[in-house]
């Protein structure tokens, strides 16, 4: 694997907002649009998650419980928003973490995403459940992450790093907490299911909405069946199916010892996704892990399982040198800069950006990506730093308790 040079990022787009992208003025209008052209179903099962919920809410609260410290009469006009990660430099300290079906919402969703990523300068990762084939991503997106879910079987770990390897990606994220399927009551509500079932409530659904059901879902049969593409080194089931079930083994039967596997046998950067607990960070750093990104998979999982922002300084502390990546709630500059300020080396963020893409394609990801990048510059400047590496756990401060 070749590995990352530094280099000059790009100088951040200047064009004029679009007009018809003028009213939306921050990442949680954008979902707005997409609750409202979505089918039901759809929509639900990017917005949803497991249970009664209480994560996905919790990961929002963690950040509304802080509060920043700003210095004044600081010169900030040399102010930058440029952030790097394993030796590489982006427009800003913020990607678009992994997200599965995207392809449903927009036509060709994963490569809408990795496009307007790229001409960003932004960072995108690949979905292992993503519609698209990896190497398609590649090709045609140039994202050089991709985020696997693998089973406890070294022979199928092993295809999977070669399929990976030859695609030109450069770096893994392996998710890790997804050991069996969750709880999602709101998918069972709503009707969906995965592979999707052929209805007559999915299609009724699709006739309310024209403009989902013929500019992505027709548009993507058009171009074939679309499938499962890379949840296995082969090809998986079709999305519409009766009875087609994803089978990539037993994900609870996976542990260290096949992170010990990966990192023998995979020659690039190698990063666990999932990861709360201060003791598997510090198991990852023993395995020789490049990074780990904390999350609790936007609530989808465990039930009650803690927010990541409120394990990073511990996160931090027990990773040395390895990168800390985080997700989970992040909506706003603000919340951007807390973590950056805990310990975080970078933040991803997902939803708003499938919404945006919902909302207007290419155009609407990269107007989502102007808007993160021009609130993060703007609390900057507020809060008195020129650059990322001037924060610190000094900036932050818990809201007291009513």
């Amino acid at each position: 694997m070749t590995a990352y040079s530094p280099v000059q990022v790009k100088p951040p787009s200047t064009l004029a907002t679009p007009r018809r992208l003028e009213r939306f003025l921050c990442l949680d209008d954008f979902e707005t649009v997409a609750r409202r052209r979505l089918p039901r179903q759809i929509y639900g099962y990017y917005s949803g998650a497991a249970e009664t919920n209480r994560s996905l809410r919790a990961n929002r609260e963690s950040y509304a419980a802080l509060a920043l410290l700003p210095r004044v009469l600081v010169d900030t006009r040399a102010r930058s928003t440029v952030a790097s990660l394993f030796r590489k430099s982006f427009s800003l300290p913020v990607g678009i973490a992994p997200m599965g079906l995207s392809a449903l919402s927009s036509f060709r969703g994963d490569i809408v995403l990795a496009q307007a990523a790229a001409a960003e300068d932004a960072l995108m990762v690949a979905s292992a459940t993503s519609l698209t084939p990896l190497e398609t991503m590649a090709i045609e997106g140039g994202t050089r992450w991709f985020q696997a879910y693998l089973p406890g079987d070294r022979e199928r770990i092993g295809a999977m790093l070669r399929r990976v390897d030859a695609a030109g990606f450069e770096t893994i994220v392996l998710t890790a907490d997804v050991q069996v399927p969750a709880n999602r009551e709101n998918n069972a509500r709503t009707g969906f299911s995965m592979p999707l079932r052929p209805t007559p409530r999915l299609f009724w659904d699709g006739a309310r909405r024209p403009r989902w059901s013929l500019g992505t879902f027709l548009r993507t049969l058009a171009r074939g069946m679309p499938h499962f593409e890379n949840m296995d080194a082969f090809r998986g089931p079709a999305i519409l199916s009766r009875s087609a079930e994803r089978n990539i083994g037993t994900r609870d039967g996976l542990c260290w010892e096949h992170v010990a596997f990966m990192r023998d046998n995979w020659k690039g950067r190698l990063v666990v996704k999932g990861i709360l607990s201060p003791e598997d960070v510090a198991l990852a750093r023993t395995a020789g892990l490049d990074g780990v990104w904390l999350s609790n998979h936007g609530g989808r999982q465990l039930d009650s399982a803690i927010a990541p922002l409120l394990m990073l300084q511990e996160a931090a502390r027990e990773a040395g040198e390895m990168a800390v990546l985080i997700d989970g709630g992040i909506r706003r500059g603000t919340d951007v800069l807390k973590a950056l300020a805990l310990g975080a080396d970078f933040v991803f963020v997902g939803r708003p950006f499938l919404y945006a893409s919902v909302a207007a394609g290419t155009a609407g990801v990269r107007h989502a990506l102007h808007l993160m990048r021009a609130e993060i510059a703007r609390d900057m400047a507020m809060l008195g730093v020129n650059t990322i590496g001037e924060l610190s756990p000094a900036h932050v401060r818990r809201f007291a308790a009513p």
